[in-house]
């Protein structure tokens, strides 16, 4: 049975029909009551298979007219393939990935970078700087003894009934209490794994994976094995039951619901109710990295790994520091039955975090204007997504693959003819452009070939000659036919 929700699989066929030919460009698309009768799918499935096309550049909807096929910029290359479920899999170690990762990114620290496409985060302009400011001085005039006194155990209590009820709209009733404010989503994880795990154990991870994570159980003495997963769909469920049932018990859990770094994937309801399902059942503790979630496309909520937990054995981990302000380092988790366990380690590990930046963040994401913020950097980084992608179809070599994610930060790029991403890292680094290679985002060699691309600066010619440039190296590398 094809894993991908039906509304992917009928843009793909629509896709498949317009690069056949079949529905010539200019062609009007079927309307949503054709759709909807032709499928036998409802008005929300009808309307995602055409906001889907359209996001990939293959329809565009005309006032009062409807859908119609439009004329590629040039022949997309063909989505990310699916991984194997069946493939074996070993726990790795992983000695000496901490200093893999350190050496990259001390390289593209020291070098003399004019074009940085390495990280995950957006340019200083797409955050509110100055609501923020004001809202800071607002909190220092209302209590001026604020940066001077202790600030309150487990975090300002505004801030976290804020937190609270903004959770509600992810699916999660999280009581305010339950809440530890922590130093980024770095420290919730960190704090997560030690509350579930001692040296030595085994932790699943989503394969490929945010390099931060294979760091964090690097210091901590943990063996990492990696589970296959879907650029679509995420981590797959074939995979990690056989898992189970192959090796060594397994300690803990790690996902990226949504939004997954690097592949850009969002889980589907029913996939994250059988994954929290399945690990309750198991006996293995789930821990959730919600970093991205706000940055999918779209003004609906996308619901959280925690919102089908009914054991408490979830630990919900978020960040504020891609979708509102990287200075200020506001991250937060809730522990499930782990969460006494977390207050303490975070008392023993940095003691409370500082109440500024909380209070200012209060303010600003109790108004609605976090919501129109939201919206404003969701379109930005979809026109930044597209630009970019459009930008590697046209300069990079055919054979090169490429995720569509339907939001977030960055595009998962596959390079043709297992082209090596530490040779095309060393080429762009000479000229002055920061790529992140595959390699940092796995202990094993499958992904070595791949590269991470940041779409969160506002595109521009400088980024266009960059991406170009890429191409260029890209195609020099790669052997003559």
């Amino acid at each position: 049975m094809d894993p991908q929700p039906i509304y992917r699989r009928l843009a793909s066929h629509y896709r498949d029909a317009i690069e056949s030919g079949t529905l010539a460009t200019g062609d009007r698309f079927p309307s949503m009551r054709t759709l909807m009768s032709r499928h036998e799918i409802s008005l929300s499935t009808a309307l995602q298979v055409c906001r889907q096309l359209e996001n990939d550049g293959w329809l565009e909807a005309r006032p009062r007219s409807g859908n119609f096929v439009r004329q590629p910029r040039r022949t997309s290359p063909r989505p990310l393939s699916e991984p194997l479920p069946g493939q074996p899999l070993d726990p790795a170690q992983y000695v000496g990935i901490n200093a893999r990762v350190s050496e990259f990114i001390a390289r593209g620290r020291q070098a003399e970078v004019k074009a940085n496409l390495s990280g995950a985060r957006c340019a200083p302009s797409l955050y509110p700087g100055e609501a923020l400011k004001n809202a800071a001085t607002r909190a220092l005039r209302h209590d001026p003894d604020l940066m001077v006194k202790v600030s309150p155990h487990n975090g300002n209590p505004e801030f976290r009934n804020v937190l609270a009820r903004r959770a509600m709209a992810n699916g999660m009733l999280i009581a305010a209490d339950d809440i530890v404010v922590t130093q980024g989503c770095i420290e919730a994880l960190n704090l997560a794994l030690r509350a579930v795990t001692q040296p030595g154990d085994i932790v699943a991870v989503e394969s490929p994976t945010f390099y931060g994570l294979l760091q964090i159980l690097e210091s901590l003495g943990l063996r990492a094995l990696e589970i296959p997963t879907s650029p679509q769909t995420g981590i797959s469920l074939e995979a990690l039951e056989l898992a189970t049932q192959t090796h060594e018990p397994i300690a803990a859990l790690v996902v990226v619901p949504h939004l997954q770094n690097p592949l850009g994937s969002i889980m589907p309801d029913a996939h994250q109710a059988r994954l929290v399902e399945f690990c309750a059942n198991h006996g293995i503790p789930l821990i959730e990295d919600d970093t991205y979630s706000a940055l999918a496309d779209g003004d609906t909520p996308l619901k959280a790994l925690k919102s089908w937990d009914k054991t408490g054995n979830v630990i919900h981990c978020a960040s504020l520091h891609k979708v509102l302000a990287p200075g200020l380092r506001l991250g937060w988790m809730s522990a499930g039955r782990w969460q006494g366990r977390v207050e303490m380690l975070k008392h023993v590990q940095s003691r409370n975090n500082e109440e500024l930046s909380q209070q200012a963040a209060s303010h600003f994401m109790g108004s609605g204007a976090y919501d129109r913020h939201l919206r404003r950097l969701r379109v930005a980084l979809s026109n930044q997504r597209e630009q970019t992608a459009a930008a590697i179809v046209n300069h990079f070599p055919g054979g090169t693959r490429l995720n569509h994610p339907n939001g977030g930060l960055s595009l998962w790029v596959e390079l043709p003819g297992q082209l090596s991403s530490a040779l095309l890292f060393d080429a762009a680094l000479t000229e002055g452009i920061l790529i992140a290679p595959g390699v940092m985002f796995s202990n094993s060699n499958r992904f070595a070939h791949f590269i991470r691309l940041n779409c969160g600066w506002p595109y521009n010619p400088e980024i266009e000659r960059a991406v170009k440039r890429l191409g260029q190296l890209c195609a020099g590398l790669l052997p003559p036919d």
